[in-house]
């Protein structure tokens, strides 16, 4: 396996780090809770009926959940597709031809041969203190019959600045059993799905996933409370977003009568920057730097691949804040110091 090196910085983020962050071990519950001024912030999780390591729930400073429950806790009101789709996750569509997104109970054992698993391995380093965490977990993306395709090595950096709340994610992909390929997939790589109320307002029928892996017409459904609107660094807004480009994206929206936001900046060292934007008003919110031919419409196409006992490293900052909009020059601020920092 090729060596890979810590990129972890403390240097601080233009907003104020303050308070505490602490980690709660609950490795015999397949957890760990993180903690923001002793209450929970999210949990790194790993159940058996999740098929890849998820952040779940994630909670705003003042206490509103912005995750969707279903599948994990269900909520009156809210969709019940893509059961795959929880908490923060990152995984991919086609991994040397398997499916890693996908991936969820709802696959019959039939066809659990086209899909891979990604499996939590090891807490490395859990390192709490003022205003800043950070949480290093490894991981094996895995074929049905259990062979190695990627040892995964992530970093977690969490920062309390008060009513915002930063997580930074830099993940080591390192192939282990020979070249992989990542083809040109629309299922990538690194998101979110979102509550209800952070959805944009439609009133259109659509075909979705549902609990059993079926596609179903889920038919309108109450708009009352739904206020989420994506708004790209490049000024595209709502619905247009999808397969645009951006250093960033934000999607605010109103929950228990507070403003929520939740940005995702790019790193200009990722791959495909700056990335593809696979974010839906149903909720689903992601950053994928490799699908460029769906969303292209077939002009471009890129199929990476990780050459044997090499690594490629990805690097998304994750930004929650609550209490107001953040403006273009906040964010841009947000993302710069973040291209700095890692």
């Amino acid at each position: 396996m090729a060596a890979t090196q810590m990129l972890y910085s403390k240097t601080a983020a233009p907003g104020k780090e303050q308070g505490t962050v602490t980690f709660v071990d609950k490795s015999d519950q397949k957890s760990v809770d993180i903690l923001m001024d002793g209450k929970l912030f999210t949990s790194y999780i790993w159940p058996d009926n999740v098929m890849k390591p998820v952040l779940y729930p994630v909670v705003t400073a003042s206490g509103s959940e912005i995750t969707r429950g279903f599948p994990m806790k269900p909520r009156p009101g809210e969709r019940v597709d893509h059961p795959h789709h929880v908490g923060i996750w990152f995984n991919y569509g086609d991994v040397n031809k398997l499916d890693f997104w996908n991936n969820s109970e709802a696959i019959s054992p039939a066809s659990k041969s086209g899909y891979g698993t990604i499996h939590h391995k090891s807490i490395e380093k859990k390192d709490g203190g003022k205003g800043h965490g950070l949480l290093v977990v490894t991981a094996s993306w895995d074929t049905p019959d259990g062979k190695q395709l990627l040892a995964e090595k992530t970093e977690m950096h969490f920062s309390n600045q008060g009513s915002t709340r930063i997580i930074d994610r830099i993940t080591t992909l390192t192939a282990v059993s020979g070249a992989v390929s990542m083809a040109d997939n629309k299922e990538g790589v690194f998101a979110i799905r979102v509550a209800r109320q952070l959805e944009l307002p439609s009133k259109d029928e659509v075909i979705m996933t549902d609990a059993k892996g079926n596609p179903t017409t889920v038919k309108a459904m109450s708009t009352e409370g739904v206020t989420g609107s994506y708004r790209s660094s490049e000024g595209i807004k709502d619905d247009a977003v999808w397969a645009t480009r951006g250093r960033w994206m934000d999607l605010s929206g109103t929950i228990n009568n507070e403003k929520v936001s939740i940005v995702i900046c790019d790193h200009p060292q990722n791959v495909g920057y700056p990335t593809y934007w696979h974010a839906r008003g149903y909720g689903l919110y992601a950053a994928n730097p490799l699908g460029w031919s769906v969303f292209t419409k077939g002009k471009e196409t890129l199929n990476y691949s990780v050459p044997a006992g090499k690594s490629v490293i990805f690097r998304y900052r994750m930004v929650i804040h609550n209490g107001s909009d953040l403006s273009d020059e906040a964010i841009n601020a947000l993302a710069d110091e973040f291209a700095k920092k890692y």
